[in-house]
């Protein structure tokens, strides 16, 4: 569970209540018509702009909001020395059996393309490939609640344009100049806070996921070249603690000399 998501939502829409309610009763701002404008608006055009796979795909996307996949980039880099020292002690072939033991399918795959013995260029770009299109199909998940945050407002300008036009044909009725002055003020309400409090926050936080894999995937293809490349274990250590923050650094070179 992503602890910092739940409490941005928790502590975001909370704020915002209290600002409202400390003002007057929250049913002010609860309006049919505006609703209907900017929700069915906002998803009538991302039906327009998305084909139908990537919006049911949305439902598995979603999660990863609120679902953190535990990344211990730390971890990988005792792994990689030890298959770095097993290979050039005992041969390449001979982390065959510990490629079988892998549960990352990305790091079992590179292993296996050194272990059948293919030139060091080719492993490199089918692994990057594997990236791109990784990539490639988690930014359709931020595209579209990009997408949501770019056109909410523009549905809540479209309900505000809507109420004027109703309030000036009833100018000469004054009773209900107020239900259409709500309809014009609330649709432009309701498409900020989907935009900026919904989907622009998601679509943030699936693109950070997107980068932390991909540095996590680029680690890994350091060291399955430089196991390829018959390296030092101490040079692929050093070479994959470029990838590590300062703090994890220092705190995996105290851990590998048993500090």
């Amino acid at each position: 569970m992503d602890f910092a998501t739940i409490i941005g939502v928790l502590f975001a829409f909370g704020m915002v209540l209290m600002g409202i309610m400390s003002g007057g009763p929250l049913s002010l701002f609860i309006n049919t018509p505006s609703l209907l404008i900017v929700l069915g608006g906002t998803l009538g055009i991302v039906f327009i702009n998305f084909p139908l796979r990537d919006l049911f795909g949305m439902i598995g996307v979603v999660k990863n909001v609120f679902i953190t996949q535990k990344r211990d980039s730390q971890a990988l880099i005792p792994t990689f020395v030890d298959f770095a020292t097993r290979a050039r002690r005992e041969g390449i072939l001979a982390l065959e059996s510990a490629a079988g033991e892998l549960r990352d399918p990305f790091f079992k795959q590179g292993l296996e393309l050194v272990i059948d013995g293919l030139e060091p260029q080719s492993i490199r770009e089918i692994l990057e490939t594997e990236i791109e299109h990784i990539e490639q199909r988690h930014n359709k998940g931020a595209d579209v609640f990009t997408s949501l945050g770019t056109y909410a407002p523009a549905m809540g300008m479209v309900g505000t344009l809507i109420g004027l036009v109703q309030m000036l044909q009833s100018m000469s009725d004054p009773s209900s100049i107020g239900p259409a002055m709500a309809v014009a003020l609330i649709t432009t309400f309701y498409g900020s806070i989907l935009a900026n409090m919904v989907a622009l926050p998601m679509a943030g936080k699936l693109t950070m996921r997107s980068r932390e894999e991909a540095l996590e995937k680029g680690m890994i293809i350091e060291g399955i070249m430089s196991i390829s490349a018959g390296d030092n274990p101490r040079i692929v250590e050093r070479k994959l603690h470029s990838y590590l923050a300062p703090v994890l650094r220092e705190s995996s070179v105290r851990q590998s000399r048993g500090e």
